[in-house]
């Protein structure tokens, strides 16, 4: 009769010793935040509830909302134009891609900040010819109308890849089947291919939403109230910058938390029939 197998277990001290050494840097660094009196906690408790940052931080949410519906919505539209059978559409759309991606974000919100240097008075009228109606640039483009259309504008070019990219995945045949059936382009694509899409649009997405939170702070150079904009209206007074650094660093990874939290719900919603089959 044979003797049994001794099984010994393999030993990993490479994870053992890579674990010490995170934990000692981990304690280092907690030891530093207590201790390290030039953090000033006690005026990050004192600003980070006050009525300036909540204003500042109200304006960041109304703007990130907004600017990712202008995203989202600008998205869809020049995805199915980019995929459009018509050549001119999707030369339009290709260009404007290639024009809002390739110059930065600061760039453009400053573009639409001065445009009233290019067009003092923008006007309704008659290609051509004769204008009806016609306001003062300045008064209609605002730090936040100038906002909007630099963030919501630059984020639908980058939408729009994203959204092509979920359209491209879900199998061609299926919209074949569905056109031999008599459904229209638009039925088609609203019952059929973009909820099967949305599987591998909504991560993307998610991430677009959170890096739109955290790029709302540049158009602090346009001068509109947002939480940065905040933060630097006080430390400019008071000459603690390290601690109202922290103040806004605290409220961007709190919202952060909560989006990265409901994107995990809505993509376990859209990805259900896909864990059920993988499971099976």
């Amino acid at each position: 009769m044979s003797n049994p197998i001794q099984a010994v277990p393999v030993r990993h001290p490479g994870r053992w010793l890579a674990g010490a050494v995170i934990l000692v840097l981990a304690a280092m660094l907690a030891h530093s935040l207590v201790t390290n009196e030039n953090f000033h906690w006690e005026v990050v408790g004192k600003y980070l509830t006050t009525s300036s940052i909540l204003n500042g931080l109200k304006n960041t949410l109304i703007l990130t909302v907004l600017s990712m519906a202008i995203g989202v919505a600008g998205g869809i539209l020049l995805a199915v134009m980019r995929l459009s059978a018509n050549p001119l559409l999707s030369w339009a759309a290709a260009a404007y891609i290639w024009l809002f991606r390739g110059t930065p974000v600061i760039t453009q919100l400053l573009f639409w900040f001065y445009l009233a240097a290019l067009y003092p008075r923008l006007g309704l009228g008659i290609p051509f010819g004769p204008t009806f109606v016609s306001v003062d640039t300045n008064s209609l483009i605002a730090p936040f109308t100038a906002a909007l259309l630099g963030l919501g504008l630059n984020e639908a070019a980058y939408m729009a890849e994203i959204v092509r990219g979920g359209l491209l995945s879900v199998d061609h045949g299926q919209t074949e089947a569905a056109e031999a059936l008599g459904m229209t382009r638009a039925k088609i694509l609203r019952r059929i291919v973009l909820p099967q899409a949305m599987r591998v649009i909504i991560p993307p997405t998610g991430n677009e939403t959170i890096s739109m939170l955290k790029t709302t702070s540049l158009v602090v150079v346009i001068a509109y109230f947002e939480l940065m904009t905040a933060v630097q209206q006080i430390y400019s007074r008071n000459f603690q910058t390290i601690p109202l650094l922290i103040v806004a660093a605290l409220w961007y990874l709190l919202l952060t938390s909560v989006l990265t939290v409901i994107q995990s719900w809505i993509e376990k919603h859209f990805a259900r029939g896909t864990v059920t089959s993988g499971r099976r």
